[in-house]
């Protein structure tokens, strides 16, 4: 079950024989994005023959669930988490997922706040703590989903659409910043003065329109 085709195949039809819909639709050519209110599920090989991983994935940003050579199981599982069974039945059902704060907060639709409160406490950042905290601190700029990309912060509108807009700004001086806009036509870095900063990330997402930062 390596290949890919191989895989798809093997998906739907131990799920067809369950009776069970797990999202692959007939032309599905390998087991990506597939699409539930709770993100995207992705199935692929991991490490040791016959293990197959489950992720969890949302714009920019994924993490493993849980791996499992049981195929049957799987696809339970897949089904499972597509009818929006809730979190604590399904790590009570399929021993082999490992559901952390984060899909609760997912699951509850606040993955953002968790996500602020995952980077701010994190060693590993600690030298884009001081503009992780400014950032936060403003109230607009906090209810976009931050994620690290390269040591910068990538802040996204929303964190459950794949073209929201989104922004990268970095620290590469203490006191001195770079913007860059995604996905936008000469998305080069700027300089921008940090008394300017905020206002520049706040029209760069919003573009004025602020009552959608807090949907």
């Amino acid at each position: 079950m390596t290949a890919s085709d191989g895989l798809v195949a093997n998906l739907r039809r131990a799920a067809e024989l369950r009776g069970l819909d797990i999202g692959l639709p007939p032309w599905a050519v390998d087991a990506v994005g597939i699409e539930t209110t709770r993100g995207y599920l992705s199935v692929g090989t991991a490490t040791g023959e016959g293990v197959l991983r489950l992720r969890v994935h949302i714009p920019d940003f994924g993490w493993d669930i849980g791996a499992t050579d049981d195929l049957g199981t799987l696809v339970e599982a897949i089904a499972a988490w597509r009818e929006e069974v809730p979190v604590d039945v399904l790590k009570r059902r399929f021993g082999f997922l490992e559901l952390d704060e984060f899909t609760r907060a997912l699951e509850a639709g606040e993955p953002t706040a968790a996500q602020w409160a995952v980077l701010l406490s994190s060693a590993y950042y600690r030298g884009q703590r001081d503009l992780l905290r400014r950032l936060h601190g403003d109230e607009v700029l906090r209810n976009a989903f931050p994620t690290m990309t390269h040591r910068s912060v990538r802040l996204q509108v929303d964190p459950m659409y794949w073209m929201s807009r989104q922004v990268l700004v970095c620290e590469p001086e203490e006191g001195r910043y770079e913007v860059r806009r995604v996905r936008v036509p000469a998305p080069d870095w700027v300089e921008v003065p940090g008394e300017a900063l905020i206002a520049t990330l706040r029209a760069a997402l919003y573009d004025g329109q602020e009552e959608s930062a807090g949907r």
